[in-house]
């Protein structure tokens, strides 16, 4: 599959990062934490450059919790404090503001020196799409700030959004990159930063399934009682079967039953999966 999705408002959204750089102490970077290496946009490490910043691997309650722990490990190993996080359940406020304490050490020092006392932190808040950003950030202000959905591309514009703490946060659009390798096409497919309207959603079915099959099997099993080794188009109809997506005439229904695994996947009924090991 060949998978490019790259609307015109990503490229405003660079502009909107690039412009506003300059604004903002620390860049929060927000990524899922079932695909670490296919959420963050090779774009943001050319834009932010030098710019302190941290990870947030959010939607961490949907993941591998072994690989969680290593992810992080191996981001604080590259010089990037990485924190895990479910966003729908809780954001320690406190923790992320420590940690950006400590980014932030040599400006504080020379406030200090200076006899300023500015315990605001201004942050950037950038991701793909559908990673998470605006339920974050609701979190952290306790109020409906942000435009919320299921869907990839929900914020269409910059924002500054002011928090109960000494945390002001600047939300921008999700941007993805031009082209990138089809497994990483496909890992953003699976969970939903590229809009499935796009996309073949058989096939893309048929990628996940494969991919299940090596790596997961035991989900396959567990969820749907089918035998991982059988090939993908035999266990996608095996599906079928067992959730009754039939239509008339007896065929399997493939595009409902499409949606049903891929519904699976993205709400963790399918189990914590990591589809990216560290």
């Amino acid at each position: 599959m060949n998978i490019n999705w790259f609307p015109g408002h990503m490229k405003k959204t660079k502009e909107i990062i690039i412009n506003n750089l300059k604004l903002v102490d620390v860049v929060l970077e927000i990524i899922d934490s079932r695909i670490p290496i296919s959420s963050r946009n090779p774009m943001i490490d050319d834009i932010v450059a030098d710019k302190p910043r941290m990870i947030i691997m959010n939607k961490s309650d949907l993941s591998d919790p072994e690989e969680n722990k290593k992810w992080v490990k191996k981001f604080r190993e590259e010089g990037i404090p990485a924190l895990l996080m479910n966003s729908k359940e809780n954001v320690p406020v406190d923790k992320i503001y420590k940690e950006a304490r400590t980014l932030l050490k040599d400006k504080f020092e020379k406030n200090e020196k200076k006899n300023i006392d500015n315990p605001m932190i201004r942050m950037m808040i950038v991701g793909v799409p559908n990673s998470g950003k605006s339920t974050f950030i609701n979190k952290v202000s306790k109020k409906k700030g942000a435009k919320v959905g299921n869907r990839p591309g929900i914020t269409q514009t910059k924002q500054w959004i002011k928090t109960g703490s000494n945390i002001q946060l600047l939300d921008t659009p999700g941007i993805l990159w031009p082209k990138f390798e089809e497994k990483i096409g496909l890992h953003l497919s699976f969970t939903n930063a590229i809009k499935d309207e796009v996309l073949n959603i058989e096939d893309l079915i048929l990628k996940f399934l494969e991919e299940m099959k090596e790596n997961n099997p035991e989900a396959l099993v567990e969820r749907y009682g089918v035998d991982p080794a059988l090939p993908a188009l035999e266990i996608y109809e095996a599906i079928a079967k067992k959730r009754g997506a039939i239509i008339s005439g007896g065929d399997f229904d493939y595009t409902r039953t499409a949606n049903i695994i891929l519904n699976d996947f993205r709400s963790g009924k399918l189990g914590k999966i990591t589809l990216e090991k560290a």
